[in-house]
């Protein structure tokens, strides 16, 4: 894994995709801070964060995570990755890694922002406010594992075909889905029979996914069927347990509210483990994804 990790990162660096990525990342953040901080006064340092959080989501990471593996999968290199005496595992987690490292690099240059702001407001000396350290590398370790979590997200879909193009739409159509999912959920009807039907074809959906995955239809067909049956008498027994239930569940899984409480200061220990688990869990998949493809 180490020498995976080692090679792709030294990739990004010997290529333009590490500094342009740096280098989009440093001109966002600087335009926010200046725009926030030093032309209107603010020393809230999250906000910042909060101005770039949708290009980052919407624009770098797509174009970042969009050649990963769907490069490998257009060159046919990929054959290369099912015979090599690496593990898919130790692959696939080199290359998340070095994905993370780049990130943390930019991430490092711009946790050295607030200490700028907290000299040129001692500075001033124009009044008592003081930059709250407590707010900025907390919304910093937040907007990280925000990004972390995005990043693994991006990975899984590059695996999943071998054009970089439709990868990157791909990519930036789900994110701005997840983005905006808080949105969304509160334009949803609340009421406990459109929440049935929602449940029942997303149910259906899923089946159909599971068939595609493992190509077992009966199998798919079986526990979609299960899963029908659980929800039906679910509603029936529970039906007032329905109402807003899909706002409450994309609220739930919302992947930009878990950040909310970092830009209080607020070390947020759940939100630490839903972040980890977001990228576990489609780091994991996609070495499902590729040992499935492996032995097809």
């Amino acid at each position: 894994m180490l020498a995976i990790y080692k090679k792709e990162l030294r990739s990004y660096f010997t290529s333009m995709i590490g500094w342009v990525f740096i280098a989009f990342m440093l001109v966002l953040v600087g335009l926010y801070f200046m725009v926030y901080n030093l032309l209107n006064g603010y020393t809230n340092f999250s906000y910042v964060f909060q101005g770039v959080q949708m290009f980052f989501v919407f624009l770098l990471v797509p174009v970042l995570t969009m050649r990963i593996v769907a490069e490998e999968n257009r060159q046919k290199t990929d054959q290369l990755l099912y015979t090599a005496p690496v593990s898919i595992s130790k692959i696939i987690m080199g290359k998340y890694l070095a994905l993370i490292t780049l990130f943390g690099l930019a991430m490092l240059v711009v946790c050295t922002y607030p200490l700028i702001l907290s000299g040129l407001v001692k500075g001033a000396a124009t009044g008592t406010e003081s930059v709250d350290f407590a707010i900025a590398y907390g919304s910093a370790l937040g907007f990280f594992l925000l990004g972390s979590a995005y990043i693994a997200i991006g990975l899984f879909i590059s695996s999943l075909t071998e054009s970089q193009v439709i990868a990157a739409v791909a990519s930036g159509v789900i994110m701005i889905f997840t983005y905006l999912m808080s949105s969304l959920a509160s334009l949803l009807p609340s009421g406990h029979a459109f929440s049935f039907w929602f449940l029942a074809v997303l149910v259906a959906a899923l089946a159909f996914g599971l068939h595609m995955w493992i190509h077992n239809g009966w199998m798919a067909a079986l526990i979609g069927l299960i899963a029908e049956i659980a929800l039906t008498v679910t509603f029936i027994l529970n039906t007032e347990a329905f109402d807003g239930i899909l706002r409450k569940s994309l609220e739930a899984v919302s992947i930009i509210e878990r950040y909310d409480n970092f830009t209080l200061g607020i070390f947020d220990v759940s939100a630490l483990i839903y972040y980890l688990s977001v990228c576990f869990l489609f780091v994991f998949i996609t070495i499902q994804r590729i040992r499935k493809k492996r032995w097809s």
